[in-house]
C-alpha cells in the first residue's frame, strides 16, 4: 500500500481533510476553482507530489462532489461519516485508516491554496531526519497545518473531538515540536470574498 518515499524508509501518509460543510463559504468551497483548479484537486496534487500513492482525501459533506473534483487519485478517498462533528473526526477518520501501516502522516487543508511543494519538502526532509518529532507550519504568530506527527501520536489523534483540529495535540506535545515559517499558510478560504481576494 505504499511508497517508501524518505530517505529514511519510513512511511508518510498525506491526509487531505476536505470533509467539512463550508458553512460559512455557503457552498461546497473544496471545489471552488482556484488558479484554474478545484481547491481539493490542488491539495490532492501537492500531497501526491509529496507522499504518492501514500495520499488519502478525506470526505464527508458533499462527497461524491469533492471525491469527483478531486479525480484522479493516485490514492484513494475516506468516507467521514461523522464529518457534521468537526474537523478532528475527520482527523481521526484519517489516521484511522491507515493507522496499523503508517509512520507518520502529513496533515493538509483543502482550503489553504497558498501552501507550496517547496514547504512541504522542507517538511518531510526535516521529519525524516528526526522521525519521532512533530514538524508544523509557523504562521502569522500560531502554529499548524501543514503538520507531520509520527505514528506515537496517533492515538491522541484518534480521540480528538469538536471543530478544533489538532491543536490540543501540538500544545500538549510542544517539547517535541519543531515548526518551519511558512508564512503563506495563514491565507485559508472560509468565504467568497476571501478566494475573490486571492483570485
Amino acid at each position: 500500500m505504499g511508497n517508501r518515499e524518505t530517505s529514511s524508509e519510513l512511511q508518510l501518509f498525506a491526509l487531505v481533510l476536505a470533509a467539512g460543510t463550508a458553512s460559512r463559504f455557503g457552498a461546497s468551497k473544496q471545489c471552488q476553482a482556484f488558479r484554474g483548479e478545484p481547491l481539493v484537486r490542488r491539495a490532492i496534487r501537492l500531497a501526491e507530489a509529496s507522499c504518492g500513492r501514500n495520499s488519502i482525501l478525506i470526505t464527508g459533506s458533499e462527497w461524491r462532489r469533492v471525491a469527483d473534483a478531486g479525480k484522479p487519485l493516485a490514492g484513494f478517498f475516506v468516507l467521514n461519516d461523522q464529518f457534521e462533528q468537526g474537523l478532528a473526526s475527520s482527523i481521526a477518520c484519517g489516521v484511522r485508516a491507515v493507522s496499523t501501516v503508517a509512520d507518520a502522516v502529513l496533515l493538509l487543508l483543502a482550503d489553504q491554496p497558498l501552501i507550496s511543494t517547496v514547504h512541504l519538502t522542507e517538511l518531510i526532509s526535516r521529519w525524516s531526519a528526526a522521525p519521532q518529532q512533530i514538524l508544523a507550519t509557523a504562521y502569522a504568530g500560531t502554529v499548524g497545518p501543514p503538520v507531520i506527527f509520527p505514528q506515537s501520536y496517533f492515538a491522541e489523534l484518534m480521540a480528538l473531538q469538536g471543530d478544533q483540529g489538532a491543536r490540543p495535540v501540538l500544545d500538549k506535545n510542544a517539547a517535541v515540536l519543531e515548526t518551519i515559517h511558512f508564512e503563506d499558510a495563514a491565507i485559508d478560504i472560509d468565504t467568497p470574498a476571501d478566494l475573490e481576494r486571492l483570485r
